[in-house]
């Protein structure tokens, strides 16, 4: 007797199922445009979030009349401008009045200069990274795909982070031991290729227990990686290849264009999240759909129960 087929993994349930009585407080930052204001008001609907509305009162108001949104009964903190407002809503994380942040209409570099300021931000031992979860018809699982927008060219110290987080991340989502495939162009270790160098040493540091949580194999190139017939045909052995949850890119440019290739050429739908901060933080796109937006504020929803329990 077979057992059940696994439910595919896609965002509308995972909205679903994230519903809470006591929804994180989430500071919005800077929702001055229809599409960020929107998705803060259709969060908190949902139970996914309790937002507060961080930024220019008066661009936040005429912002909701465009979006045709109530925001009566939300709080709103007003600042003068978008660096204020991220200033602001990253002092509400330090001093406990926000469990989370969403960024909204202001640029990324912004929101993140604050985060990651020497004094006044929201550092930790780990370095911060972000993830994309993308939500891909042709695939079972959440795939999550790291780093692709902060972590530019980053080191063997800071890939380790950055898996470690994405680690991190796939717990909090179900995930009990996630698989990482650590791409590369090839599958072999050669010194004229440094990713392949650095995926060896990442996987020999899970092996020393400086990498915990997960599975890790590489180098793989990405249809070893996705692919299990691929993996059949070119004789690769190995526990991650062809089932992976996580995918560790060489560098932010490989990482971006993957995650983009997958959305407007495959039909992903993709929710980002900033990790490794004092709180977790829903960095969504200008570009974004409002599913996306909604994905963005669960993934970092269960991000917070999940460093509750891991306080606990």
């Amino acid at each position: 007797m077979t057992g059940k087929k696994p439910v595919p993994f896609t965002f509308s349930r995972l909205i679903a199922s994230v519903r809470r009585k006591d929804p994180p407080i989430t500071a919005v930052v800077h929702p001055c445009d229809p599409e960020s204001v929107r998705g803060a008001v259709e969060a908190t609907r949902r139970k996914l979030i309790r937002a507060v509305l961080v930024g220019p009162q008066a661009k936040i108001r005429r912002a909701a009349e465009e979006a045709a949104v109530s925001i009566r009964g939300l709080e709103i903190v007003a600042t003068e401008h978008s660096e204020a407002a991220a200033v602001a809503a990253v002092a509400m994380a330090r001093e406990g009045r926000a469990d989370c942040l969403m960024k909204g209409s202001l640029h990324t570099d912004e929101l993140m200069s604050a985060v990651v300021a020497e004094s006044g931000g929201l550092r930790t031992a780990r370095r911060v990274s972000h993830a994309f979860v993308l939500d891909v018809p042709a695939y079972p699982r959440p795939l999550i795909i790291t780093d692709a927008a902060i972590n530019i060219y980053p080191d063997l110290e800071e890939k380790r982070d950055i898996v470690q987080n994405a680690i991190d991340l796939a717990h909090a989502l179900g995930i009990v031991r996630p698989r990482v495939a650590i791409l590369s162009a090839v599958e072999t270790v050669t010194p004229k290729i440094r990713s392949t160098l650095d995926a060896a040493a990442l996987c020999k540091m899970a092996d020393r227990g400086q990498i915990t949580g997960g599975i890790l194999d590489g180098p793989l190139a990405f249809d070893i990686a996705i692919s299990e017939a691929a993996r059949r045909t070119k004789h690769v052995h190995s526990a991650v290849a062809g089932r992976p949850d996580i995918l560790l890119v060489p560098d932010l440019e490989a990482g971006n264009m993957l995650a983009k290739q997958l959305q407007y050429l495959a039909g992903a739908k993709s929710a980002g999240i900033v990790l490794g901060a004092r709180v977790p933080i829903a960095l969504t796109s200008r570009s974004d759909l409002a599913e996306s937006r909604l994905a963005s504020c669960a993934i970092a929803s269960l991000m917070r129960v999940h460093g509750l329990r891991k306080k606990a």
